[in-house]
């Protein structure tokens, strides 16, 4: 939080004060996780935390909490499992987008203040976002995302292992699993 207390765009630790202010307020969360020695996490914060109209959107649209993934790695785990969901993908800055009821709907790492190599340019998903939100047919729409997906991950994250006796067959079966699926002359598969 230090190294971005001089920046434009409206900051709150993650706490019950920013959650209280996206529910009274009916605003999603846009929650940036990083840490101190990110590179692309200072890139992001030079090119776009620090510029004003760029901050201006995400202060009119969104209650922006940013959180250091050393200090909160619960949070950490549980949004990137979100994201990494949501892109197939992970990495930081971990920008993910949340309800008012934290139910992650959208999110990503590095977005550039432009859109260049085939990433959309970070002022345009923020304006995206904002817009969707305000229409509340696509407010229920983001709704249902962060439902189905909140669902999912508790579902996948809650797994525990039965116990129980391991088949005699098993390592076997393994065995030819790989071998039919391995390519003798150039390692890969076939």
């Amino acid at each position: 939080m230090l190294q971005h207390a001089y920046n434009p765009v409206d900051w709150y630790p993650w706490g019950e004060k920013s959650l209280a202010k996206a529910k009274k307020e009916g605003k999603p969360i846009l929650l940036s996780i990083g840490y101190s020695t990110c590179y692309w996490c200072h890139v992001m914060a030079e090119e776009s935390f620090k510029d004003p109209e760029i901050a201006d959107i995400m202060n009119r649209y969104f209650v922006c909490i940013k959180v250091d993934r050393e200090e909160r790695p619960d949070l950490d785990k549980i949004y990137m499992t979100a994201v990494t969901a949501l892109t197939g993908a992970g990495g930081w800055p971990l920008n993910v987008f949340l309800t008012p009821d934290l139910k992650p709907f959208f999110g990503g790492t590095y977005f550039p203040p432009e859109s260049r190599a085939g990433i959309m340019a970070w002022p345009e998903v923020l304006t995206r976002i904002g817009n969707a939100w305000s229409d509340p047919s696509m407010r229920q729409q983001i709704s249902l995302t962060g439902d189905e997906l909140t669902r999912n991950l508790q579902k996948n994250l809650s797994w525990q292992a039965e116990v129980g006796e391991l088949d005699s067959s098993m390592p076997e079966r393994a065995y030819s699993a790989f071998v039919s699926s391995f390519d003798q002359k150039m390692g890969g598969k076939c």
